[in-house]
């Protein structure tokens, strides 16, 4: 008998990392995989930002999750009741069973509107809206829609949440939507976030706080938002102020997924699983393993660092299951399109010890960082192909692997960096408008 691998998770990291080992093991009776989730649809998330302007629609970013593993992985629907740690077992919600030699947790960060006072009460899904849910996303394209004057707040309540600059793109995209209206004067938007500027590291917060300010959105700063006042349309901060809107876009907290809190020794206080942040071994068992946003690893809770996690995770596993060393050598790797409106978007590249930089991505030959542009637009548009093709299939993208590349980054003293951030910020501003 072969290997057991139970992946809990059907998302993103879980789908690529199951037909990862699937590939690695060349399809032999080595291992037996199997991926459990509670549902059959695989939703492709970066799409859910396009929803509420009728640039996306839910039909086409919606599949079923069996139908992207490879036919020799077993796929189980049901919910998770636990797992045993000890026992090697995982509990399912239909009263299954299963045992495990290495278990993956992939099943992401979940949503919890219900946590912040008064979201959920009157004036939900009406007047307060989230597009991080398809069903919030697709009611908020219908609330846009006859929105033609007004007070739009777009507030994160805190951090950590999947896909950090999305609340951001969606202030440069309703810039733009409203313009093209003809009613942008007409409409106040404001980003307001619990950090101390528009994003966490300083190159970049800069960076998006100058667009903020050249699209004329206002920066609302530090603010902890307590409580959501859907009847009468306010924001009521911990600290007591107040900030009224006629329309708010909140990013509920997010927490690991509840089988998590239910399996003594797995996760933390908020559900996400301990983990090495090098190897992607959890701080639990030896052999389970996490990846994506289920882990609680210091970096962003981005599709793209569960990309470059994937290709860590399945050879750890590998050598986990052969008895021998793991390799500590995921760095953090993230990236990110942010779309910035008008056909435009910025690329940013970083990893656990490196900020974004300028320069150019993968390679001195490649798109631009930290720049706005056409063709990082493009690039946005395009990896939708990408991540169903490649990305989940379990595909390596040629020259990128899973390590942050320093190549064609304006990175070392005296090499021009200061000039090129002025540079690419003039750039930036000029093409805000």
């Amino acid at each position: 008998m072969g290997h057991r691998i139970v992946v809990l998770g059907g998302g993103t990291g879980g789908t690529l990392v199951a037909n990862r080992l699937w590939r690695s093991y060349a399809h032999s009776e080595q291992v037996e995989i199997t991926v459990v989730d509670s549902n059959d649809r695989h939703v492709y998330q970066p799409a859910l930002l396009f929803v509420p302007f009728g640039l996306a629609s839910l039909d086409e970013i919606v599949r079923p999750r069996s139908k992207q593993l490879h036919s020799g992985i077993n796929y189980e629907m049901s919910a998770v009741d636990h797992v045993d740690l000890p026992a090697n077992r995982v509990h399912l919600a239909n009263g299954r069973e299963i045992d495990y030699d290495v278990l993956v947790v992939a099943t992401g960060a979940v949503l919890q509107p219900e946590e912040t006072p008064g979201m959920t009460g009157p004036g939900w899904m009406q007047k307060v809206f989230t597009f991080y849910s398809p069903e919030g996303a697709g009611a908020l394209e219908g609330a846009l829609a006859t929105f033609s004057s007004g007070h739009i707040v777009v507030n994160p309540i805190d951090m950590p949440i999947k896909c950090p600059v999305a609340p951001l793109e969606f202030c440069f995209l309703a810039d733009w939507y409203f313009k093209e209206r003809g009613v942008r004067d007409q409409v106040q938007i404001s980003y307001v976030t619990p950090l101390d500027g528009a994003f966490t590291m300083p190159t970049s917060s800069r960076m998006l706080g100058n667009m903020l300010a050249e699209k004329n959105i206002e920066l609302v700063s530090e603010f902890n938002t307590g409580e959501v006042d859907g009847k009468e349309g306010r924001l009521i901060s911990y600290d007591g102020r107040e900030l009224p809107f006629d329309l708010a876009v909140v990013i509920p907290l997010h927490a690991g997924a509840d089988y998590v809190g239910r399996s003594p020794g797995l996760g933390d206080q908020l559900n996400f699983v301990p983990s090495d942040e090098h190897t992607l071994q959890s701080k639990a068992r030896p052999n389970v393993f996490v990846i994506g946003d289920a882990a609680n690893v210091p970096t962003s809770k981005a599709g793209s660092v569960t990309h470059f996690e994937g290709e860590v995770l399945a050879a750890n596993v590998r050598a986990f299951l052969a008895g021998e060393e793991l390799a500590a050598s995921f760095d953090g790797h993230s990236n990110c399109f942010i779309e910035a409106g008008f056909s435009k978007a910025l690329l940013i590249d970083f990893n656990y010890d490196t900020e974004p930089l300028p320069g150019r991505f993968p390679a001195k030959i490649g798109v631009p960082l930290l720049k706005e542009s056409r063709l990082n637009h493009l690039g946005k548009l395009m990896f939708q192909w990408f991540y169903w093709h490649v990305l989940l299939p379990g595909r390596d993208i040629p020259g990128l692997g899973s390590g942050m590349p320093h190549a064609g980054k304006l990175e070392a003293p005296g090499d021009g960096t200061d000039e090129q951030n002025e540079s690419d910020e003039k750039e930036v501003h000029s093409n805000a408008g």
